[in-house]
Order: structure tokens, then C-alpha cells, then sequence
């Protein structure tokens, strides 16, 4: 049977104290026209699902095999396409960030790598950080010049009824060995103005969606800014000095914050 991305995993329980140590690994290469998995190799917490192919395109859901991340845990993921290849990654369910029982923040590094002609669509499910979490995010992504990319990334501060955990997310992307972006953010205990008017403000959920594709090079998209009452949540479209478009949106609550991203996947994806 496929398995698809609505898949009902009950996580292991934990045994270790210091925390976890796991990379999974993934590799996408082309192989007649069509794209193949010659690395799919979950660890610890991940386990990699191969889904039903579309066209040349090979898809993958992360699911989760056990509580992660918690404080002290060291995780990453590594994907890898290779020239010609179109990889899509999702996940099974949202990432929940937890208090550990060390009082070391937890780690969660994802680092991804596009060769020449090669796409990769990097959409996960939110991540959840929950009241007395600590985590460090990094996300490091190669692109070559004539690479795509679609990354979208949805942080969820606090489950309902809770205030945040800690979160510091860092979002490093060169393309053809040059800086395209490079931007961090801190939000939770112990942040700066995280919650003030000038940053968050009362919203408790954020994110981003990202597109790299040389063919918009001559093009840049205007500037746009979506949604309506501030309330409400907002969303802002720029283009980046490259063949990019970025949108970061804020939002009081997680359905709020996918439907604006949606309608910035949804224009981002008319416009090419």
C-alpha cells in the first residue's frame, strides 16, 4: 500500500537522558527521465516514507518515530538533488518541540543541496513550539545557478491555551556559491521585544514561503501585501535580488497563518 501523508504514527518511548543524536539522509538522482531514491535513510526520530510518484517527480513524507525534538537532542536532515532531479518533501504531522529533561536547548538542522536543473519543494507541517521548550534551528541550503526551489515554514508559538516556548531559527541560502538570503529570529522567553509591537506583537504564529526559479530572473514580482484587517494576520510579498520571492506572514493562530500562505503559494505559482 502507499502511504500517504495522513498516516496515524504513535511515537516510541524514549529511554535516553542526554538526548537523541540522529541524521537521516536523502538523495535524489535522475535515472531514464524519471527520479529516483537512492538514499532514504531515516534515524531516531525520522522515519522516511516513499510516496507514490507524480510524473519525474519522487515525493517523500517525513514522519515522526518518537517525541522530538526535546532539550538536549541534536537532529538533522540532509537532503541532496542531484542535476535534472525534482524532489517533493513533506511531513505526516506537525513537529512538537517539548521541554527536555536536560535544560539544554535541542538542535534541528536541515541542510539542503540542489545541483544544476534540479528542483526541490521543501513544504512541511508546522512546527509547534510548546510552553518551556528550547530550541535552535538552522536551515543551510546550496543552490546551483540553474536550480528551483519551493521552501515554505510555519512556526506555531505555544499550543492552545499556552504561552510560547523558546525558538531561535536561522535561514541561510547561497545560490551558485553567493548569499541570496540570510536571516534570523528569535521569538519566546527571554527575546528581545519578540512580543512587541514592532516584531509579533499579539500573533503567535509565523512563517515564510520561498520560491527560487531562474526563469522569473527578467521579472521580479512587485511588492504585495496580503490579507486584510492586521488582526487578522498579514502576509508581505518581496522579491529578493535573485530570481526569488519571499513572503513572511504573521498570524494570531496556525489555521490563519496556512490559509495566507496558501494564497502566497497560490499567487507565487500563477506568476511563474
Amino acid at each position: 500500500m502507499t502511504p500517504t501523508t495522513d498516516v496515524n504514527v504513535v511515537p516510541a518511548r524514549r529511554t535516553v537522558v542526554a538526548g537523541v543524536r540522529a541524521t537521516a539522509r536523502i538523495a535524489a538522482t535522475t535515472r531514464g527521465g524519471t527520479t529516483t531514491l537512492p538514499v532514504l535513510d531515516g534515524d531516531g526520530p525520522f522515519e522516511l516514507r516513499r510516496l507514490r510518484s507524480r510524473g519525474t517527480e519522487a515525493r517523500v513524507c517525513i514522519v515522526g518515530a518518537m517525541t522530538a525534538p526535546l532539550g538536549g537532542d541534536r537532529l538533522r536532515i540532509e537532503a541532496t538533488v542531484g542535476p535534472g532531479a525534482t524532489l517533493y518533501v513533506t511531513s505526516a504531522a506537525a513537529t512538537l518541540a517539548l521541554r527536555g529533561p536536560i535544560p539544554e536547548p535541542a538542535t534541528y538542522d536541515v541542510h539542503l543541496t540542489v545541483a544544476e536543473h534540479g528542483e526541490l519543494h521543501w513544504l512541511p507541517k508546522p512546527l509547534i513550539c510548546a510552553a518551556g521548550s528550547n530550541l535552535r534551528q538552522t536551515w543551510t541550503i546550496e543552490l546551483a545557478p540553474a536550480a528551483r526551489l519551493v521552501l515554505r515554514e510555519e512556526q506555531i508559538l505555544g499550543r492552545t491555551g499556552e504561552p510560547s516556548g523558546h525558538v531561535t531559527t536561522r535561514l541561510t541560502i547561497r545560490r551558485g556559491g553567493r548569499t541570496l538570503l540570510d536571516q534570523e529570529a528569535e521569538y519566546g522567553p527571554g527575546a528581545p521585544a519578540w512580543d512587541g509591537p514592532a516584531v509579533l506583537a499579539d500573533h503567535r504564529a509565523t512563517g515564510q514561503f520561498l520560491r527560487v526559479d531562474p526563469a522569473g530572473a527578467d521579472e521580479p514580482p512587485e511588492v504585495r501585501l496580503l490579507g486584510g484587517a492586521p488582526e487578522e494576520g498579514q502576509a508581505v510579498m518581496t522579491p529578493l535580488a535573485g530570481p526569488a520571492t519571499l513572503v513572511t506572514a504573521v498570524a494570531p493562530d496556525g489555521h490563519r497563518l496556512c490559509r495566507l500562505l496558501d494564497t502566497a503559494q497560490s499567487i507565487s505559482r500563477r506568476d511563474r
